[in-house]
């Protein structure tokens, strides 16, 4: 499909059965996906502007519903970050990138660089990347600029995505920003905030929490294109 991710959907009991796939293979989470089926869902009358939308995926059980002002909420499984020694492939591929911070979860490796400007201006080796056994790289520090707390940057070549636009797994940055920058960070960043990707605009926000293991994070959606939709259920009728 030539997308970063595509989401599939197919019905399953109370909700949707959901999928997602990058250009090579299938992936275990993908944050705007989920979002933009939702928005879909509701946009087609799948579902009702008040009823949630609930996803059974490789994450588990995921749930996502809309505010009035149309934010679309989503509840995700969280994955903080293990602080580590970076390996040397690592560095490497970090180049003489400033590094206040290294962690990892099960997917990815997650660093903390010194300041806005060394996020945008990073070019990692891909080439080194692609030979790590992780899914990806998040690269993050504070914002320097309102209303954005921290900017982000991610890069999967192993998943056949050199560097995605705007990935929602960023999330997990914000535990990262809260733990390792410091108490006067961890304060500032312990309710609702936003992240910035390193390319503008497609701002999100992220909130604490809402049970132990579980992050919510929010954001909005546009129908581009729509082509011939087919029946999901008793309730999607085809164009």
């Amino acid at each position: 499909m030539n997308r970063p991710e595509t989401a599939f959907l197919l019905p399953e009991g109370e909700g949707f059965s959901l999928r997602w796939f990058t250009p090579v293979q299938e992936v275990d989470l993908c944050g705007h996906a989920t979002l933009a089926s939702a928005h879909v869902l509701w946009e087609i009358e799948c579902l009702q502007p008040d009823e949630p939308a609930v996803f059974f995926t490789k994450s588990g059980r995921l749930t996502a519903w809309r505010s009035e002002n149309g934010t679309i909420w989503m509840d995700f499984p969280a994955e903080p970050p293990v602080p580590c020694e970076p390996p040397t492939e690592l560095l490497r591929v970090l180049g003489s990138a400033p590094i206040r911070y290294v962690g990892r979860n099960r997917m990815d490796y997650l660093v903390l660089l010194d300041r806005e400007a060394t996020v945008r201006t990073l070019r990692p080796d891909l080439a080194r990347l692609q030979e790590l056994d992780i899914r990806g790289l998040i690269v993050t520090a504070p914002a320097e600029d309102v209303p954005a707390d921290f900017v982000s940057r991610f890069f999967a070549p192993r998943l056949g995505v050199p560097e995605d636009p705007v990935t929602g797994s960023a999330i997990v940055a914000w535990d990262l920003l809260g733990r390792a920058a410091g108490p006067h960070a961890a304060e500032r960043l312990s309710g609702v905030g936003t992240g910035r990707p390193r390319r503008g605009g497609g701002a999100r926000r992220t909130r604490a929490p809402g049970r132990p293991g579980r992050h919510g994070a929010a954001g909005q959606a546009a129908l581009g294109i729509a082509y011939q939709r087919y029946e999901l259920s008793a309730r999607c009728q085809p164009l």
